[in-house]
């Protein structure tokens, strides 16, 4: 009999036919507890794969009077090269400085309000109050801020470059720091005196006043505001909803301003799955907002690994490998799925399939009516259906 922890049995390394073995040695039976999948993988999975799951919880925290944050970079995850991300949060107040990165910066906000401020390379200005669901997008090179509103609030900011990390941006802070007195003078036009009591480096997040009602802040410009706006409400999207589901898709069709960020808000409910698929232009980002799932990556030659998410982790999978999100839980599953690129695309095998030659689908799989009835030729991204689906353990 397998040892005993806390009234429940600890999960082994074995499956039912008898393969594998108990561990009795040195282990964290949490994280194999919240890993079933790794621990036992499906008798499919075959070969090895790169790791494609870090924890924002095994991560490095930049503790700041106003905030917090900690990153996913290709330093933690090396397979992630074409995107990294940051979680954020700042206090009622608290502000992430000035500043501007060689990157594009991508938004959305899970908890709270927030007031961004920018101005573009022609002297167009922009300043806007952000909730939850919200979403901006900053192009490479456009100087902004972040500030809490009366709640504060807490963010993912998705960079595309795998190796971006938020502690190297341009600050101007730093700026002033690394300027000498009597340039910064010369180019302001006030004595050195006034630069007394500058940063001597970069702030990154510093505790302010929660700023007024939004027309109190307003600066008007010569130049007007930006033409293409910087935020997008996500959740005021009418989403496609489909058995097991829904999906909002934002990129540079309904997002201008987003040329180089592509997006899908992914909804699973309880014993649905995202549908098995790929994607034909780039590296999918993800982020775990809410749930459990599992997701099984294929990369062809006989090679498949099964990864287990939950709240707060990223998942990675590689440029048109076939995978799918499975919903393991009694909970809804939320996440977000990027792409490094400006429109949003997959390819369904479900819809690959209805519309091939239904002779050439059945003789290449040997599979009779059954299945070749049911497929659709509509892409259904969320898919659930009655007598079909994962049936979570009981706890």
């Amino acid at each position: 009999m397998a040892p005993q922890d806390k009234g429940n049995q600890v999960p082994q390394p074995m499956r039912s036919d008898g393969t594998g073995w108990v561990d009795l040695g040195p282990r964290n039976i949490m994280l194999d507890r919240q890993n079933p999948n790794m621990l036992v993988p499906p008798v499919t999975d075959s070969g090895l794969l790169p790791n494609l799951k870090f924890s924002f919880s095994n991560t490095a925290m930049t503790l700041n009077h106003g905030g917090w944050s900690r990153e996913v970079t290709e330093r933690e995850l090396p397979i992630a090269t074409t995107m990294a991300g940051v979680n954020m949060s700042l206090t009622p107040g608290g502000v992430r400085e000035l500043h501007w990165h060689q990157q594009a910066e991508w938004s959305y906000m899970l908890l709270g309000r927030a007031r961004i401020t920018s101005v573009d390379q022609r002297g167009r200005n922009f300043i806007a109050d952000i909730g939850p669901g919200d979403l901006w997008y900053f192009p490479p090179g456009i100087p902004h801020s972040i500030q809490g509103l009366e709640e504060g609030c807490e963010f993912l900011l998705v960079f595309d470059d795998g190796s971006f990390s938020d502690l190297n941006t341009l600050s101007i802070s730093d700026w002033f720091a690394h300027t000498p007195k009597d340039v910064l003078s010369a180019n302001f036009g006030v004595p050195e005196s006034t630069f007394d009591c500058i940063p001597s480096k970069q702030v990154y997040i510093y505790q302010s006043e929660v700023p007024g009602p939004l027309e109190f802040d307003a600066v008007e410009s010569p130049y007007g505001t930006v033409p293409l706006s910087f935020t997008h409400h996500l959740l005021a999207q009418k989403p496609l909803i489909t058995p097991g589901g829904s999906v909002r898709i934002v990129d540079s069709r309904n997002f201008p301003i987003s040329q180089t960020i592509a997006a899908a808000l992914v909804e699973i409910h309880p014993g649905a799955m995202r549908e098995l698929h790929w994607h034909p232009n780039n590296d999918e980002w993800q982020y775990y907002i809410s749930g459990q799932a599992r997701m099984t990556v294929f990369d062809g030659n006989g090679t498949a690994r099964t990864f287990d998410y939950r709240a707060g982790d990223v998942g990675y999978v590689p440029f048109a490998t076939g995978h799918y999100i499975q919903n393991t839980s009694n909970q809804t599953v939320w996440f977000l799925e990027m792409f490094k690129s400006n429109r949003f695309v997959d390819v369904s095998l479900n819809q690959w399939m209805a519309l091939t030659p239904h002779e050439l689908v059945a003789s290449n799989l040997n599979v009779g009516p059954e299945l070749i009835d049911a497929l659709r030729k509509q892409k259904w991204p969320v898919v659930k259906y009655p007598g079909y689906g994962y049936d979570p353990p009981s706890e």
